[in-house]
């Protein structure tokens, strides 16, 4: 068993994140806070529940803002998904949940893109927006681009934008660009 803690800060906003990664041989949980100034302040706390392959099995999504509190949940379904306990049919296939507001999420198709400079992953994932609580499919790529680093590139929603990630061994993120940096944890 092994326990971490990462923070990560929002470089294009103010923002922090605190997450609390337990990987075990059975599976990885992840419980982590983020707190952020964007779309007029929001409180959002995410709960993982992934397999030892690191592919997510559930997520829930608590989000605090002026309008109050929010929930959103994904449990996988055979190859789909369910939102809220009900079974969504467009996110039949999609690989994983990507949840906006962290780069954690980015780790699992980190993990499984191939590690040879030059080599790609697409996926079909379900893109949730934390702040707004939605979820809906989108299409990304990662490419490799040599020992820990990989271009992220978004195919759906997003469709253009793209991003250079430096990732540590375990895959999980250093620093996303225009996005995420994460700090050091004192010993």
């Amino acid at each position: 068993m092994t326990r971490s803690f990462l923070f990560w800060h929002r470089t294009d906003f103010e923002g922090l994140e605190r997450l609390e990664l337990l990987v075990e041989p059975e599976g990885v949980t992840a419980d982590s806070t983020v707190i952020c100034l964007e779309a007029g302040g929001f409180r959002l706390d995410h709960r993982w529940r992934l397999d030892s392959d690191w592919h997510a099995q559930s997520v829930v999504v608590e989000r605090w803002n002026a309008q109050g509190r929010g929930m959103l949940s994904l449990e996988r379904a055979g190859t789909g998904w369910r939102v809220n306990g009900e079974p969504r049919l467009d996110l039949e296939g999609a690989e994983d949940p990507d949840l906006s507001v962290t780069p954690f999420c980015n780790t699992f198709p980190i993990r499984r893109t191939p590690t040879a400079a030059g080599e790609s992953l697409t996926l079909d994932t379900a893109f949730i927006d934390g702040p707004a609580l939605t979820v809906a499919r989108s299409k990304q790529r990662y490419d490799r681009q040599g020992p820990g680093r990989v271009r992220y590139v978004d195919l759906g929603l997003s469709a253009g934008f793209q991003a250079d990630l430096a990732v540590d061994e375990e895959g999980l993120v250093l620093q996303y660009e225009h996005l995420f940096e994460r700090l050091p944890v004192p010993a």
